[in-house]
C-alpha cells in the first residue's frame, strides 16, 4: 500500500474515531455536525447532474418562471425520501436493494432489478453526455474526445474509493461546491426579476401539455431513483450503530444533513430556471439545447457567464457519473449478491452515450428521453421504501409515523399521477383542462 493510500484511509478512519467519540458525548460543538456529513453530500449530486441542465433550461427559458414551483415540489420529495432511504440504512444496517431481495418474491425482484438498472443506464446516459459536452465545449474539441476525456476523468476518481468513505466525500463536496459557487456567480450576473421569483416559486400552473412533459423531466431529473438506492447503501456500514440511542443519534444527524445538502441541490435548480429565463424567456424562448444555451450565453451576459456555465457543466457531468456508478454497483450487488469489477460497469453503462453521439442523434434530446425514462422508474423504489420504513418489523421504533407515512404516499401518488397524464399524453388522449401545446 502507497503512502497516499495509507494516508486517505488513515482520514476515514480519523472519521470514524470521531464520530464515535461525538456519539459518546466524548466530542462536543458545532463542529461535531461536520463528522456526519457525507452520505447526503454523495446523493445530493444526482440532484443537480446534467439532465437537470438540460429540463431547467428548457423550462426557463419556455416558460420563464412559472414552472419553478414544479423544482420547489421535486425538492420536498427529495428531502422526504433521501431522509427515509437513509434512514433505512442506518437502522437496518442493510441498503434498499437488500431489503427488496430478502422481502419480495425472486419474480419481483428481478423485474425490480431490470427496471432498476434501465434507470441507471438512463442516468449515466445524462450525466456522462452532460461531462463531455461540457468539456468539448470549453477546450473546443469533438463530442467523441469530450467523452474519452469524460470516462478517464471519471473512472479515476472511482478509484479513490478503494481508500475509504472519507476522502470521496470529500472530493464529491468539492465538485457540489463548485457548482453551487458557479450558479451563486450566474445570479449576480443574470437580470432576475425576483419578485416573480417569489410568486411562481409557490403557485402551481402548468401553462400547457409541453410543460407537463417538461414538469414530468424536472421530476425525474431531481427525484433519481438511483440516489435513492445509493442513500440506504451509503449510510448503512459508514459507522454502524451499537445501540438504539446511538441509532437514533444517526438518523437525527443523517436528517439534518439530508434536509442542507438537497436545499442546497434545491436552490441550485431554482438558480437553473432563474438563469434561463432572465437570460432567455424574452427573445429567445426557443433555446432548448445545453450547446445552444452555452452560444447564447456569451452575446446576453458575457463570456464570463458562459465560461461559468461550462464549468458548473463539467464539474456536475463528473461528480454525478462517478455517483452514478457507485449506485450501479450498489443496485446490482444489492438484487442479485453479483458484483463486477467496476470498470466493466463504467464500460458497459457509458456505450448509450456513444451510441447516441455515433448515430447523430441530438445530445441534449438524448438527456430529456432520459429523465423521463427515470420518472417512469421512480415509484418503484418510492413505493418500496414506504412500504419498509413503516413496518415496525423492520424499523421497530424508527418506523415511520402517520405524519411521515402520509406525506410519502402522498409524494409517491402525485409522481405516478404526473406519470400517467404523461402517457395519456404520448397516446394523444386528451387531458381536461390542459391546453395542447401547439
Amino acid at each position: 500500500m502507497t503512502m497516499q493510500a495509507t494516508a486517505a484511509r488513515t482520514l476515514s478512519d480519523r472519521t470514524t474515531l470521531a464520530i464515535r467519540q461525538a456519539l459518546s458525548g466524548e466530542r462536543l460543538g458545532p463542529r461535531q455536525m461536520l463528522l456526519f456529513a457525507g452520505p447526503a453530500v454523495i446523493v445530493s449530486v444526482a440532484y443537480v447532474d446534467p439532465g437537470n441542465y438540460a429540463t431547467n433550461i428548457q423550462a426557463g427559458a419556455r416558460y420563464g418562471y412559472a414552472l419553478l414551483w414544479v423544482v420547489v415540489l421535486a425538492s420536498l420529495l427529495a428531502m422526504l425520501f433521501q431522509a427515509l432511504s437513509a434512514k433505512l440504512g442506518i437502522v437496518t444496517g442493510r441498503n434498499l436493494a437488500e431489503m427488496c431481495r430478502d422481502r419480495f418474491s425472486r419474480p419481483v425482484v428481478w423485474a425490480m432489478w431490470g427496471v432498476s438498472e434501465i434507470a441507471a443506464m438512463a442516468t449515466d446516459l445524462a450525466e456522462f453526455l452532460g461531462g463531455a459536452i461540457g468539456l468539448s465545449l470549453l477546450f473546443h474539441m469533438p463530442l467523441i474526445l469530450g467523452m474519452a476525456a469524460t470516462a478517464i476523468i471519471t473512472y479515476a476518481i472511482l478509484l479513490i474509493e478503494r481508500r475509504g468513505f472519507r476522502p470521496m466525500e470529500v472530493l464529491i463536496g468539492a465538485l457540489v461546491g463548485v457548482i453551487g459557487l458557479c450558479y451563486l456567480v450566474e445570479l449576480f450576473i443574470a437580470p432576475v426579476d425576483w419578485s416573480a421569483v417569489g410568486l411562481h416559486a409557490f403557485v402551481p400552473q402548468i401553462p400547457d401539455a409541453a410543460a407537463l412533459t417538461i414538469s414530468v423531466g424536472i421530476i425525474g431529473a431531481t427525484v433519481m431513483p438511483h440516489a435513492v438506492y445509493l442513500h440506504s447503501g451509503l449510510t448503512q456500514s459508514r459507522v454502524p450503530a451499537r445501540s438504539d440511542s446511538e441509532r437514533a443519534a444517526l438518523v437525527r444527524y443523517s436528517n439534518r444533513e439530508a434536509l442542507a445538502a438537497l436545499a442546497v441541490a434545491g436552490l441550485v435548480n431554482m438558480a437553473m430556471v432563474m438563469m434561463a429565463s432572465a437570460a432567455f424567456h424574452q427573445g429567445h424562448s426557443d433555446v432548448a439545447e445545453i450547446e445552444t444555451a452555452f452560444h447564447t450565453l456569451t452575446p446576453l451576459l458575457g463570456a464570463g457567464a458562459a465560461g461559468v456555465f461550462l464549468v458548473s457543466l463539467i464539474a456536475s457531468g463528473i461528480s454525478s457519473s462517478v455517483v452514478g456508478t457507485m449506485a450501479g454497483q450498489m443496485i446490482m450487488q444489492g438484487f442479485v449478491r453479483f458484483r463486477i469489477p467496476i470498470w466493466v460497469r463504467r464500460l458497459v453503462t457509458m456505450l448509450p452515450a456513444f451510441a447516441v453521439v455515433g448515430l447523430g442523434a441530438n445530445a441534449t434530446s438524448a438527456l430529456l428521453i432520459s429523465q423521463v425514462v427515470l420518472s417512469f422508474a421512480l415509484p418503484v423504489p418510492m413505493i418500496a421504501l414506504v412500504l419498509f420504513t413503516r413496518r415496525t418489523d423492520v424499523m421497530g421504533r424508527f418506523a415511520n409515523g402517520r405524519l411521515t407515512t402520509a406525506a410519502a404516499v402522498a409524494g409517491a401518488v402525485v409522481v405516478l399521477l404526473l406519470n400517467l397524464v404523461l402517457i395519456l399524453q404520448t397516446l394523444g388522449i386528451p387531458i381536461p383542462g390542459l391546453a395542447d401545446a401547439g
